[in-house]
C-alpha cells in the first residue's frame, strides 16, 4: 500500500475528515450533497494545479456520487422513525475509525518528539562495584 497525498490531505478519508471539521457537520449526519460537491471541487482544483490525483480520491468521489444519489430515493423506516437504509453508515464507521487511528497517532507522534532526548540506562549495568577484601 502506498500513501497518498493531496496538499495537506493523505487521503480520502483525511480530506473529508477535514471538510467535517471545518464545517462543525456532526458526524453522524454528514449531507452528502455538500461535501460531495465540495470533495469533487478539490478534486478538480488539484487537477488544474497539474497534481497527480491518486485513483483513491477519484474513488471517493464516486462513492459519494453513489451516496447522494441513494439518498434521494424513498427511504424506509422503523417504529421510532429512524431510516433502515442509510447509506451513510458506512462511510460514517470508516471515517469514525480513521479519526481515531490519526489521534492515536498524533499522540505517539508528541511521545516521541518528548522522549527523543531521553537515554536510559540499562539496569543491568554495575555502577561501581568495592573492591574485595
Amino acid at each position: 500500500m502506498f500513501n497518498v497525498k493531496l496538499d495537506n490531505f493523505e487521503g480520502p478519508l483525511d480530506l473529508l475528515l477535514y471538510f467535517i471539521k471545518r464545517d462543525k457537520i456532526d458526524i453522524y449526519d454528514i449531507p452528502i450533497s455538500k461535501i460531495t460537491k465540495e470533495y469533487i471541487d478539490t478534486i478538480k482544483h488539484a487537477k488544474k494545479l497539474n497534481i497527480a490525483v491518486a485513483g483513491e480520491f477519484i474513488f471517493m468521489a464516486s462513492l459519494l456520487t453513489r451516496l447522494k444519489t441513494r439518498m434521494l430515493l424513498p427511504k424506509r423506516e422503523d417504529e421510532e422513525g429512524f431510516d433502515i437504509d442509510d447509506p451513510r453508515i458506512n462511510l460514517v464507521d470508516q471515517l469514525i475509525q480513521y479519526k481515531t487511528f490519526k489521534e492515536i497517532a498524533n499522540q505517539l507522534k508528541i511521545i516521541q518528539n518528548n522522549n527523543k532526548d531521553l537515554f536510559y540506562r540499562p539496569i543491568d549495568c554495575l555502577l561501581y562495584t568495592s573492591p574485595s577484601p
